[in-house]
């Protein structure tokens, strides 16, 4: 058996990259003048097309700055959850914080293309880049020198029975892109079937309800657990250092290729976060017995509420997100742990110093 070596992942283009897709912080003003500059370097210098939220291009402090006016008239804008990108953006440039490229993520619910984050918001774990040095990045990541981390994802399908009400009301949700276009009649009635692509977790939480949650945990078919208490986190290694961390879970590196089950102030002593092999199947339901219903986040988007018929299937998806890295995958990920987590960082102690026989001491 041939375990490749992560290090040797790279970036490699079949043709340079034409389609461009940039992905800036909303409703920050900080990022206007770096977000301008690398849109005229993408489009003057590098002759790409570049594609833009439309609310960023719309944005009022954008359209009077008239300097800048050729280079917006040719942005390709697009709306989330109405333009289809899959397959028409070749590389993704995230600036802002790490919501930016979960952001991104999001956007792509099959092939994700190759992203590269610049670090220009509050947190950062996920965005090695300084924009300081884009020019030189940028054209090193178009010429195809730079190595990536393949971040794996979790495939979440969440299986609804629906009244009458709810369903047209999911249909509203749809047309307003606020969930994915799927959906499944049976003969049972009337079934609401979500099928997303998460890069950080999938979290199961007791809500405004004052009682524990109580749901089960189903792996590969078989019952293994009932948890008790606020809820639980199931992440990827890339979650692991996120929502996962603060519950006390192990921070994992991106390449291992593993599934994480943390519980949320699980109501046992006895209950600590356990891994599981990649691409094993996890169910989750809410136990028959429980007091109330149950709320799931993706990534912290799309919020809902889950009925004792509902269930959350959840294994790994088969569509990573290619994260370029800025020295190299362990380097990149060392660095963010001691940079935004202080990981392991403490006053060293000092040193004993010389000691002196008492006997040469002068009196």
């Amino acid at each position: 058996m041939h375990i490749q070596d992560p290090t040797s992942q790279r970036l490699t283009w079949d043709k340079p990259p034409t389609n461009v897709l940039v992905i800036k912080k909303v409703k920050d003003e900080a990022l206007l003048e770096p977000f301008k500059e690398l849109c005229t370097f993408l489009i003057e210098e590098k002759h790409l097309v570049v594609f833009v939220e439309k609310k960023v291009v719309d944005d009022a402090a954008l359209a009077k700055d008239t300097n800048f006016e050729p280079i917006r008239q040719q942005l390709s804008p697009f709306r989330e959850g109405y333009d289809e990108l899959s397959g028409c953006i070749d590389l993704i440039i995230c600036l802002g914080g790490d919501g930016t490229l979960l952001y991104a993520s999001s956007l792509f619910q099959t092939s994700v293309p190759p992203v590269m984050a610049f670090h220009l918001g509050s947190l950062g774990f996920l965005t090695p880049f300084k924009f300081e040095s884009y020019r030189t990045e940028v054209t090193n990541v178009i010429e195809g020198d730079a190595r990536i981390i393949l971040r794996s994802r979790l495939k979440v399908k969440v299986v609804k029975e629906l009244k009458t009400a709810e369903v047209e009301r999911q249909y509203q949700m749809q047309d307003n892109g606020l969930v994915p276009q799927s959906h499944i009649d049976n003969e049972a009635g009337k079934v609401f079937m979500q099928v997303l692509h998460v890069l950080n977790e999938v979290v199961v939480d007791r809500g405004p309800s004052s009682y524990l949650s109580n749901v089960d945990l189903y792996l590969d078919g078989r019952l293994i657990t009932s948890v008790q208490g606020d809820g639980v986190i199931v992440s990827t290694p890339t979650g692991s250092t996120a929502y996962a961390a603060a519950a006390g879970a192990s921070m994992m590196h991106p390449n291992v290729p593993a599934i994480m089950i943390t519980p949320i102030c699980p109501h046992s002593l006895s209950f600590r976060p356990i891994v599981v092999p990649a691409g094993m199947e996890l169910k989750i339901m809410l136990s028959p017995d429980t007091r109330n219903a149950a709320w799931v986040s993706f990534d912290g988007r799309r919020r809902q509420e889950i009925q004792h018929t509902d269930s959350i299937t959840v294994t790994t998806s088969c569509y990573p997100v290619p994260s370029i890295c800025c020295y190299d995958l362990v380097y990149d990920w060392f660095e963010s742990l001691a940079e935004c987590l202080h990981w392991n960082v403490r006053k060293k102690q000092s040193r004993f110093e010389e000691i002196t026989d008492s006997s040469d001491t002068e009196c």
